[in-house]
């Protein structure tokens, strides 16, 4: 008497709850369609514009974050190095070059979610264009590592993966249709372990 009623209520169940997961993991596998890669860096250019694209959109509902307008800002995400590999916090890196023209950047280690990396108290964590030391011709060279390095250094978690996220603020790149011809800084791993 109650076998068929349970068999509908357990195929109900599973129908909805399979629905459910399936969604949140096409949320989760992508930012959004319409990526543009240079090098180790990727970045979304439509993510924050009314032709998003459905999963755009929810991932910003989603996230809750305040996203740039098409004219305000870009931003850059790195996941691997130049070589493809994929960055892990047991290994030393250098950024090298320059950024595209920007009134602003800015350059933070975060976790594999894109919140800021946890770092212990009082290590750099963040870089921007106003404090970076540059060479007469205005390139840079930053290294990530987890020890203490003279010149510009970013610090690194204490172990996993991570990723770097550069944003460039009040950039005419932001707004254009030549963002594939950008040159983006050099993303090179220098070290693993003690190296």
């Amino acid at each position: 008497m109650f076998r068929f009623p349970l068999f509908i209520a357990m195929t109900l169940i599973i129908a909805f709850g399979g629905g459910i997961m399936i969604s949140l993991y096409a949320l989760n596998a992508t930012a959004g369609f319409g990526a543009i890669k240079l090098g180790a860096w990727e970045a979304f250019p439509e993510l924050q514009t009314e032709s998003a694209d459905p999963y755009a959109k929810s991932h910003r509902a989603r996230a809750g974050r305040l996203l740039y307008g098409s004219a305000e800002g870009l931003m850059f995400t790195a996941k691997v190095d130049d070589a493809g590999d994929r960055l892990n916090a047991g290994c030393s890196y250098r950024i090298t070059g320059q950024t595209p023209p920007a009134r602003i950047w800015t350059l933070f280690t975060a976790d594999n979610s894109g919140n800021p990396a946890s770092l212990r108290p009082g290590l750099p964590g963040a870089m921007n264009s106003w404090i970076v030391l540059r060479q007469p011709d205005s390139s840079f060279s930053i290294e990530i590592s987890a020890r203490a390095r003279p010149g510009n250094w970013l610090a690194l978690p204490a172990a996993g993966t991570f990723q770097l996220v550069l944003t460039l603020f009040d950039t005419p790149t932001a707004g254009s249709s030549g963002v594939i011809d950008l040159a983006m800084p050099k993303l090179q791993k220098i070290g693993c372990g003690n190296a």
